[in-house]
């Protein structure tokens, strides 16, 4: 267990303190940001965190483009769980301009969402056996992610950033070899993930290295406006997919699992427990689909959704509608919507103002990397080096999603 641990204050001599700089090029930082430390000896006496190395203006490129032409940029945020985002982001233009979607088409990105839910935490609990000393259980684990990945190529070509779906649906359905790697998955992947639990979560050493480290009560925590997993791991059950629900989730029973003591550990077993809980939601949307007409994968909206290549060249219609979109010729609603999904570290929003052109006026991304991670300086006070570096990898901080 961590040893109780000296008190700093601002007011501390700053004499016999050393300097040291955590990133940004630091394999431990598990991205290019910075944390300027005060040490006395190997405990952190205070920090100031910096930010935006890889900043890349995507809010004002955005402005700048197109509706359907933003998705390429949210893949570029948290890319560990892209679809997340791509998802999001259509869901919010299709929240300004009143489409209604197919139930077969919410199930479909249930699905490929929580695939991409799935991979984030393999991600995320793979690297935190990693600083602990053990690696083993990310090379399982990262096999299971190549899987979810070739799942994702046979949908739409992609692997990483996928660039996944479109305003109204997506650009092509599921094909069969889609659904029978998808199946796959369901059954090879629990006893891989039950095999990693088993090597974690009843270990002695990953148990004292990471109880009681970092751990957080749920009024702190939302008073720095945590969401996601380290927000439910301090015992608040809060969760876009329940509390806002999106994408039909309302008609799909799981469980939202939530910690005690909002400490390191519980941060793993969370992600943990969340991964069964995604596993049962992909299941229950397999059947779902079975009931929907088949062939539906995105909605009637002509004035929106692009047409087919093969349509566009052979069909006067489809090519109006192809130059009106590409064109910026549809009257869009001159109002503001903002719109949230549960992405795999916390609550990922789009808040568009639109003036009824082709881009957006102002967009602005609710990034829950950037909001997260504010509070890692002043939690790390007080706290050794060895176990700064554990809890920086259990914030799970995203530099694209940080510097976005």
């Amino acid at each position: 267990m961590t040893p109780n641990r000296p008190v700093y204050t601002d007011n501390d001599p700053q004499g016999d303190f050393s300097t040291l700089n955590l990133g940004p090029t630091h394999p431990a930082t598990h991205g290019v940001f910075q944390n300027v430390l005060q040490m006395d000896g190997e405990r952190i006496v205070s920090g100031v965190s910096t930010i935006g190395y890889i900043h890349r203006a995507f809010e004002k490129i955005a402005e700048h483009r197109p509706f359907y032409q933003i998705t390429t940029l949210t893949d570029r945020m948290n890319y560990c769980s892209s679809p997340i985002n791509n998802m999001g982001w259509h869901m919010t233009v299709e929240k300004l301009l009143g489409i209604e979607m197919p139930k077969r088409v919410d199930y479909l990105r249930v699905i490929v969402m929580e695939l991409s839910r799935i991979t984030d935490h393999l991600i995320c609990n793979g690297i935190l056996g990693v600083d602990t000393g053990a690696f083993s259980g990310f090379l399982y684990l990262m096999e299971e992610r190549e899987h979810i990945y070739e799942i994702f190529e046979e949908i739409c070509g992609a692997r990483l950033t996928t660039n996944i779906g479109r305003i109204g649906g997506f650009e092509r359905d599921f094909n069969d070899i889609a659904f029978a790697k998808i199946e796959k998955f369901l059954v090879k992947f629990p006893p891989i993930l039950k095999e990693f639990e088993q090597l974690f979560n009843r270990n002695r050493i990953f148990i004292e290295r990471t109880s009681g480290v970092g751990a957080v009560d749920p009024e702190t925590a939302l008073n720095y406006s945590w969401s996601g997993p380290i927000l439910r791991a301090t015992g608040v059950d809060y969760d876009v997919r329940v509390n806002e629900p999106y994408s039909s989730y309302q008609d799909f029973d799981f469980e939202i699992p939530v910690g005690t003591k909002g400490d390191v550990y519980d941060r793993f077993i969370l992600r943990n427990e969340e991964m069964w809980q995604s596993l049962r939601i992909i299941e229950q949307a397999m059947e779902k689909i079975k009931k929907e007409p088949k062939g539906i994968f995105h909605a009637n909206v002509p004035e929106f959704y692009l047409p087919p290549k093969e349509q566009v060249y052979n069909n006067m219609e489809a090519l109006i509608y192809h130059f009106k979109i590409v064109m910026g010729e549809v009257d869009t609603p001159k109002t503001e919507v903002y719109h949230a999904v549960e992405g795999g570290n916390g609550e990922l929003g789009f808040y568009l103002i639109n003036d009824g052109g082709r881009t957006p006026y102002r967009l602005h991304f609710r990034r829950p990397s950037f909001i997260n991670y504010q509070m890692y300086a002043p939690m790390s006070r007080g706290m050794l080096l060895s176990d700064a570096i554990i809890n920086m990898s259990s914030l799970n901080v995203i530099a694209g999603e940080l510097d976005a």
